[in-house]
């Protein structure tokens, strides 16, 4: 068996803890962060909830933490180790949801930059309407597309620029912010219910970032320095994630006090660049709308490998038609005949929740359960006869589907979504729950058939 086609060879582990820790941070200091903080808002809690339930969503990095330090220990990226959880065919539930995943951000990402292009068109003396809407998706995704002929090496080096400005900006303008927050109103902001306000704000928050993230945790994890000690990997990645997200929720829901219509609006960024003094707001959301393209560039060229992974092989023309049409349908509907961007990205995040807080709760129990020893190579490797872990993937299944039965939207209606559950994303919680659930039943199992650690092995 060649280990080679599994394992990071120890010449290519250069990330040290620091590196983690500002991959991290770059990657979540965005415009994004400021939306989460408007979500929160919208669960109408008191400015103390308010705050904690950011805390508590942005300590959802620890889940990440968690896959970046098995990523280390066995030198192997996220989607291979899934493969021993999964089975080599049964990965292909993952690598799909991967693929969701990865349309669903870019998707996200050609919204995002189209409404902050949007958004600036007062200081232009520019309506908004159709027409206008049109032009700003056109700039931006012909941006995205001209900056595709761009090298990866200097797509680098203008993100890492881009989130050093952003960085900056955004320093000043939670200054600015705190300056004319109103205090007083802040504080005397009735509380909301503990269960079903608190508990979705801090479940919607962890789905569009800790729990996200966790697919791509073990994929950098991997590649730290075998030295490195596996705490420092952890913390990295957890403190990387959270502290920007958590600033800048915390500035959202500063922003609630200034502009109290973020709590029911479907534009957050049309509110937010409405309460910045044009100056400045004009510096900042070109940097941020700049700060998507490379990101929307770098998803565009792994969507063909994203497909490949689940068993559909195209061409890389083929390839760039369907994502193409996928990102610019996705947002004209978005844009021009829902109108709400919040309530859809809501929806996004809640579907994507119920099904990756499932698989990472099922990936790491499978990891504590089972792998104590560490994983075997032979069952990541591609051409591995374990080619379906039944227990992982009925685990997933019956987790999922419960998490759906408990979740109400605009597009399905769960039969058990009543009560505390009603209009919420109490459903991503509940996946995890009976995710890790099912996995202890399968221990039991294994352990009653005499297989113990070395299940499925």
């Amino acid at each position: 068996m060649n280990n080679e086609l599994v394992k990071i060879s120890d010449a290519d582990k250069t990330l040290t803890p620091g590196k983690i820790f500002y991959n991290w941070f770059a990657a979540n200091i965005g415009i994004m962060g400021f939306v989460f903080g408007a979500m929160i808002v919208a669960y109408h809690l008191s400015f103390a909830q308010a705050i904690l339930s950011a805390f508590c969503g942005a300590l959802s990095f620890l889940v990440p933490g968690w896959v970046a330090m098995i990523g280390q220990r066995e030198g192997v990226t996220t989607f291979k180790l899934s493969r021993a959880t999964y089975g080599t065919r049964g990965n292909k539930i993952p690598n799909a949801i991967a693929w969701i995943n990865m349309v669903g951000w870019l998707s996200v990402n050609v919204i995002t930059g189209t409404m902050l292009l949007i958004s600036m068109y007062g200081v232009l003396n520019i309506p908004k309407n159709t027409v206008t809407r049109a032009v700003a998706l056109a700039i931006f995704g012909g941006l995205v597309l001209l900056s595709g002929l761009l090298k990866e090496a200097t797509l680098a080096k203008i993100q890492t620029w881009l989130s050093y400005v952003f960085g900056a900006l955004t320093v000043v303008i939670l200054v600015l912010f705190l300056l004319k927050a109103d205090w007083q109103a802040a504080f005397n902001l009735p509380g909301g219910h503990w269960i079903s306000g608190f508990l979705p704000a801090v479940s919607i928050v962890a789905a569009g970032s800790g729990i996200s993230w966790s697919m791509a945790a073990a994929d950098w994890g991997a590649y730290v320095k075998p030295e490195t000690k596996p705490q420092a990997t952890f913390w990295g990645t957890a403190l990387g994630g959270a502290i920007p997200l958590f600033v800048l929720m915390a500035g959202g829901v500063l922003l609630s006090t200034i502009e109290p219509a973020l709590a029911t609006t479907g534009d957050p960024f049309g509110i937010m660049y409405s309460a910045l003094p044009s100056w400045i707001g004009v510096i900042y959301f070109l940097v941020a709308a700049g700060g998507l393209i490379p990101q929307c560039i770098v998803s565009l060229r792994s969507a063909r490998i994203n497909l490949g992974t689940i068993g559909i092989r195209v061409s890389q023309r083929t390839s760039l038609v369907i994502h193409g049409l996928i990102v610019i349908l996705i947002p004209v509907y978005v844009l021009f005949i829902s109108g709400n961007f919040l309530a859809n990205f809501e929806l996004f995040l809640n579907f994507l929740g119920i099904c990756l807080a499932s698989w990472v709760a099922i990936f790491l129990c499978d990891s504590a359960m089972f792998r104590k020893n560490g994983y075997d190579l032979a069952l990541l490797v591609p051409d591995s006869k374990k080619h379906y872990n039944w227990g992982g993937i009925i685990s997933w299944v019956i987790a999922t589907i419960t998490g759906f039965l408990f979740t109400n939207n605009a597009v399905w209606n769960g039969p058990f979504a009543h009560g505390i559950f009603r209009n919420n994303s109490l459903g991503v919680f509940i996946s995890a729950i009976v995710a890790i659930i099912c996995m202890f039943i399968v221990k039991m199992v294994a352990n009653s058939n005499g297989e113990g650690v070395m299940h499925h092995e």
